[in-house]
C-alpha cells in the first residue's frame, strides 16, 4: 500500500454508507442486496465499462446452482434466481448438463446478461461508476474507509461507512493491508483460461459423429501425437444460447503469475495463440465445425486465482469433504474441487474430488471477514478459503451467495453500529432465508431438463 500524502487536495467524488469494488457476479448481487433496505446510500465502482466480470468478460454459464449427481438439488436461491429469472423473460438461458459432471449448468448469453445486470443494479437505486480503477485506501481511526480511484476525470475519493471487496484480487485488501495467501507460494496455482466462441457450427451433424465423446477422443489424440499442439488432453466445447455457437474452455495457460504486469501480458499472448490453435484444430478434425471460426475471445484472459484473504474462518478441503454445515454458514455449495492446474511431467490436466454423503457443504460467515476487520468485507474468488476449497467454491452461484450475505451483512452492520466481526450471525441468516437464500439442503430433487428453472423457483 502506498499512501496518498496529499489525498485531501483529492477531488471527493462522492459519499457513501456502503462501497462495493468490483462488478463481478459477487460485487453486482452485493450492491443490489445492500440497497434493497433503500436506507444507505450505496455505491458500485468497476474498471471496466460494464458489470459482470467473469460472468460477462468470458464465462457463458452459471455453475453451483444445482449439485452434481443422480438427484440434483437446487442449493443456491434468492436473488441470484432474480437474474437468472431476467434472462429466461427473453429466452436467453438453458439449463445443460457438464461434461465432466460439476453438475447442470445454467447457460446464458452473455451479451444479455451485460444488459440485466445494468437494468437490476440501477433499479435497485445502486449508484454504479464505470471505467473507474481503485489506486489506494486509506483507513481512517474513525471507521471511515477513503477509496482512491482513477478514471478519465483524473484522480478522484469517495469515502464509505461500509465497504465491500469484490474484486477479484483482494485489491481492496491488499491496499488497506490486510493479510492474504497469494496462490502459488504454497500450492500450485491454478491455471488460466481466455475463452472463445465459434459460429456457424453444424451441431446436428456434430451430433451423429459422436459428440463429445468423439471431440475428447480426438483432443486427446492430437495432443498426444502433436499433429496439432493442444495445450491440453481434454477440454469443453458447448451449444451456446445463440444458435450455431459454440464456448470453450480450452485454452490453458500454467505457470504465469496473473499479479505479475508482465507475465499477465504474456499470459494474454499465449491464450490468444492457443485459441487460434482449437481453431485449425476444430475445423480440421471435428465434423460440424468445418465452417465454422472464431466470432470472440474473452475480454481478457480468466484469472481463476491469486490473492486469497485470511478471514475470521477459513474454508479448507476438510470442510469441504466432510458434507458439514456449520451453525454460521451463510451459503451453501455441492460444486467438486475443480483443479485446473499443470501436472507433473508437465501434463495439464484438471483434477476432481466430488463431495461425499448428501454432496453439500456449508461456508461460515467469518470467510467473508477478513481478520479483524470492523468495516469490510471480502466476496468472490478472493474470498478467505485454501486452494483446494477455493477450486470447489468459486461456482458463480456461489460467489452470488457470498455477495447476498455480505450486502445484507453490511446493512446489519450499519443498523446495528456492530462491527463486521462481531455481527450477529443468527439474524443474518434469518434475513438471508427471508430474502430466498437456502441455508439447508432441500429434500426434493431440482428438474435440471434443459427447460426446467421454473419449476426450481419455489425451492
Amino acid at each position: 500500500m502506498w499512501d496518498f500524502i496529499n489525498h485531501h487536495r483529492i477531488p471527493l467524488l462522492a459519499e457513501t454508507d456502503i462501497l462495493v469494488v468490483g462488478a463481478g457476479s459477487a460485487g453486482c448481487i452485493a450492491a443490489i442486496a445492500a440497497a434493497g433496505s433503500g436506507r444507505y446510500r450505496v455505491m458500485l465502482a468497476e474498471r471496466y465499462g460494464f458489470p459482470g466480470g467473469t460472468s460477462t468478460q468470458m464465462l457463458d454459464t452459471f455453475y453451483g446452482f444445482f449439485t452434481p449427481g443422480e438427484s440434483p438439488r437446487k442449493i443456491v436461491a434468492g436473488l441470484p434466481d432474480t437474474i437468472v429469472d431476467a434472462l429466461q423473460q427473453t429466452g436467453d438461458i438453458f439449463l445443460r448438463p457438464n461434461t465432466y459432471g460439476a453438475g447442470t449448468g445454467v447457460n446464458y448469453n452473455p451479451e444479455r446478461l451485460k444488459y440485466v445486470w445494468d437494468q437490476q443494479i440501477l433499479a435497485a437505486g445502486v449508484q454504479l461508476l464505470l471505467h473507474t480503477v481503485l489506486v489506494d485506501v486509506i483507513m481512517e481511526a474513525t471507521g471511515q474507509v477513503i477509496c482512491v480511484f482513477w478514471n478519465k476525470g483524473g484522480f478522484c475519493k469517495v469515502t464509505a461507512r461500509r465497504v465491500i471487496d469484490a474484486s477479484g484480487d483482494a485489491d481492496l485488501c491488499h491496499l488497506a493491508g490486510f493479510r492474504y495467501e497469494v496462490a502459488g507460494e504454497s500450492d500450485p496455482a491454478q491455471s488460466m483460461t481466455t475463452t472463445f466462441r465459434m459460429s456457424n457450427v453444424d451441431l446436428e451433424k456434430f451430433k451423429r459423429a459422436g459428440g463429445k465423446q468423439m471431440l475428447k477422443e480426438k483432443m486427446s489424440r492430437a495432443y498426444e501425437t502433436g499433429s496439432h499442439p493442444l495445450p491440453r488432453r481434454e477440454g469443453s466445447a458447448h451449444e451456446m444460447c445463440q444458435q450455431g455457437c459454440i464456448s470453450t474452455v480450452a485454452v490453458k495457460v500454467a505457470d504465469r503469475r496473473a499479479l505479475d504486469p508482465m507475465e499477465l501480458t504474456m499470459a494474454e499472448v499465449e491464450g490468444r495463440k492457443q485459441a487460434f490453435i482449437f481453431e485449425r484444430f476444430f475445423r480440421e478434425e471435428i465434423p460440424g465445425y468445418e465452417g465454422s471460426k472464431i466470432i470472440g475471445l474473452s475480454h481478457q484472459i480468466g484469472v481463476r486465482e491469486t490473492r486469497r484473504v485470511y478471514g475470521m474462518s477459513r474454508l479448507t478441503k476438510e470442510d469441504c469433504l466432510s458434507g458439514h454445515i456449520p451453525s454460521g454458514s451463510v451459503l451453501l455449495c455441492g460444486a467438486p474441487i475443480e483443479d485446473h492446474r499443470k501436472g507433473s511431467a508437465g501434463e495439464t490436466e484438471t483434477f476432481w474430488q466430488y463431495i461425499p454423503d448428501n454432496g453439500v457443504y456449508g461456508v461460515p460467515y467469518g470467510t467473508l471477514v477478513p481478520e479483524g476487520s470492523a468495516v469490510v468485507w471480502v466476496v468472490g474468488r478472493c474470498f478467505s478459503a485454501t486452494h483446494d476449497a477455493h477450486a470447489s467454491c468459486r461456482s458463480m452461484a456461489q460467489t452470488m451467495a457470498m455477495g447476498q450475505a455480505a450486502g445484507l451483512a453490511a446493512v446489519q452492520s450499519l443498523d446495528s453500529d456492530t462491527a463486521a466481526a462481531e455481527l450477529d450471525v443468527a439474524a443474518l441468516q434469518s434475513k438471508l432465508v427471508e430474502t430466498g437464500a437456502i441455508l439447508e439442503v432441500p429434500v426434493a430433487a431440482a428438474d435440471t431438463s434443459r427447460d426446467g428453472w421454473e419449476n426450481n423457483r419455489a425451492h
